[in-house]
């Protein structure tokens, strides 16, 4: 997996504020447009280490497994602070400056609003970033290379843990298996039986949590019939040009 490239583009990018978000919410995703031989790339707003359980380090390596796992072409982490970023200048600079650096034609985000207010402001941020990416009067660099601008096709969220009705929902039936052993590598973060007993319970680290997340896939895929699916959200309407695209 590389970190970093000056002339990679993606396909499909996924920002989220913290290490497993993206495993959680759109793994099964990731992995269909990978099998197809899309170009998919994650890039973590911050470290994750006031997370109750593991470290900034463990969440590092965690991280790095769970990519390889996806088989994604780049994850970056931003290296904000977990809890106190803000959608300011300062940081809506440097995500403009990774959508300019990997060019995608889509982005997935965070859910706009959320139990965690890290999600809904993450989401909000990366909103106004994508805009800002395609205004020409505001300079980015690259190791010192000015950045070409650039216009993101499609931005959608992802659905956390509130329920949200979605806009849009991805069959990931054949992917389930391999999404779940995705999210396990966060071995600190979710149930894990071989992990330390003595470390403090947390909402998501009890089994029942895992039941949840295949729950909602259920009932995602019900409307499409399929087993398992994901659900997305769009804060502009969605069109296809044949309305067969949609059988």
């Amino acid at each position: 997996m590389k970190s970093e490239s000056l002339d990679l583009k993606l396909d499909l990018l996924v920002i989220t504020v913290h290490p497993d978000d993206a495993e959680l919410g759109c793994a099964g995703t990731i992995l269909k447009h990978i099998a197809a031989g899309k170009k998919v790339g994650i890039i973590d707003l911050t470290q994750g280490e006031l997370g109750t359980r593991g470290t900034a380090e463990t969440r590092h390596e965690e991280a790095t497994n769970a990519a390889e796992l996806l088989g994604v072409k780049v994850r970056e982490n931003l290296k904000m602070r977990d809890g106190f970023f803000r959608n300011d200048e300062e940081h809506q600079l440097k995500v403009i400056s990774a959508i300019r650096k990997y060019k995608p034609e889509i982005i997935i985000s965070n859910a706009l609003r959320d139990r965690h207010p890290d999600h809904g402001r993450a989401g909000d941020l990366i909103n106004d970033a994508v805009f800002l990416a395609g205004l020409r009067k505001i300079a980015t660099y690259d190791k010192d290379v000015e950045q070409d601008i650039h216009r993101t096709r499609l931005l959608l969220q992802l659905i956390q843990d509130y329920y949200i009705k979605p806009d849009i929902v991805v069959d990931i039936s054949e992917y389930w298996d391999q999404k779940i052993k995705v999210i396990q590598a966060y071995k600190t973060q979710f149930f894990n039986p071989e992990y330390n007993e003595n470390e403090p319970q947390t909402y998501i680290s009890r089994p029942e949590f895992l039941e949840v997340i295949e729950s909602r896939a259920i009932e995602f895929g019900k409307n499409i019939q399929a087993r398992y699916a994901e659900g997305f959200t769009c804060r502009r309407l969605l069109g296809v040009n044949n309305l067969s695209d949609l059988l």
